[in-house]
């Protein structure tokens, strides 16, 4: 692993890495995004496989496939129009702004997704991986609506609980395996803290300014863009905090980790490059699933 993104802290009930900027991702003229890999960061990201963080304004990828993993769009309020959103799994419905998607694309699926035309679609892209006893399930999905998401709000803090919980509140249940995700804004001179439970990835992500991420009393400062992973042996506590003078955004994904091999093609995520040779194999003559007719 990079040296740059090894954990510090080791030997405490959690570690983490330093802060991670990701890379620059532009496809066509309507996509363009801060994205991150795990092959680039290590199994620091478990049980994340790759996240996004995008502005999309025109349709980019068309229909495509994914299988072995879960499919994570989670769209911030600022948001403007729809996203339209279609599945083999028979959905077809527009996301609006604030919603979150959830694809668990198991022994396969198809997806299209694509701004309608004039919207300016905010968001993140998500990619999560499952242990190999769930690889091959049945496709399923979860879609949360933006008005349906409890709120944490305090004098200085707004955050929405889009998936999991935090602060005794209660979201939706992920469809795979057990997962949070908040998306929050914090206030100039505040914070917000988080109880992470035991062996569980986090993933923390500076989406607009800069925020200062703490465990215990070892943090690191993200600059606006960066993210960077935790992994917990224990239940420990964490601290999200804005020095500046203005408002902050950040999101927080925090799911089990999956502690186990993988290989990524692509939206293929598997246990081995055999099992990726026939998932690509099974797409290209047709098998995984077909797409209903849109509207």
């Amino acid at each position: 692993m990079n040296t740059h993104h090894q954990m510090i802290n080791e030997g405490a009930r959690a570690t983490m890495t330093r802060p991670i900027s990701g890379s620059m991702l532009n496809i066509g003229n309507g996509f363009t995004a801060h994205s991150f890999r795990a092959r680039e960061v290590g199994t620091a990201m478990d049980p994340l496989v790759m996240v996004d963080h995008y502005v999309m304004t025109e349709p980019t990828f068309g229909a495509h496939p994914h299988a072995g993993m879960s499919a994570l769009s989670l769209l911030f309020e600022d948001t403007t129009g729809q996203f339209h959103n279609r599945d083999s799994l028979g959905n077809d419905f527009d996301l609006q702004p604030g919603d979150l998607f959830w694809l668990k694309a198991g022994s396969g699926a198809l997806h299209d997704e694509a701004p309608r035309p004039g919207s300016r679609i905010h968001g993140l892209q998500v990619f999560v991986n499952v242990p190999q006893v769930e690889r091959f399930d049945a496709p399923d999905s979860l879609l949360v609506r933006a008005q349906a998401m409890p709120v944490l709000a305090a004098k200085g803090y707004r955050v929405r609980v889009a998936i999991g919980a935090s602060n005794g509140v209660v979201g939706a249940k992920s469809p795979s395996i057990p997962m949070t995700v908040l998306d929050g804004l914090v206030n100039p001179r505040a914070s917000f803290v988080h109880r992470v439970a035991d062996r569980r990835g986090v993933w923390v992500h500076a989406i607009a300014g800069d925020i200062e991420v703490m465990l215990d009393d070892k943090g690191h400062r993200l600059s606006n863009g960066q993210a960077l992973a935790i992994r917990t042996t224990a239940a420990t506590q964490l601290t999200i905090m804005n020095r500046s003078a203005s408002q902050t955004q950040f999101a927080l994904l925090e799911g089990q980790r999956i502690d186990e091999p993988f290989v990524q093609e692509g939206p293929f995520v598997m246990g081995s490059h055999a099992q990726i040779k026939e998932i690509k194999s099974a797409y290209e003559t047709g098998l995984l699933a077909s797409l209903p007719p849109s509207f």
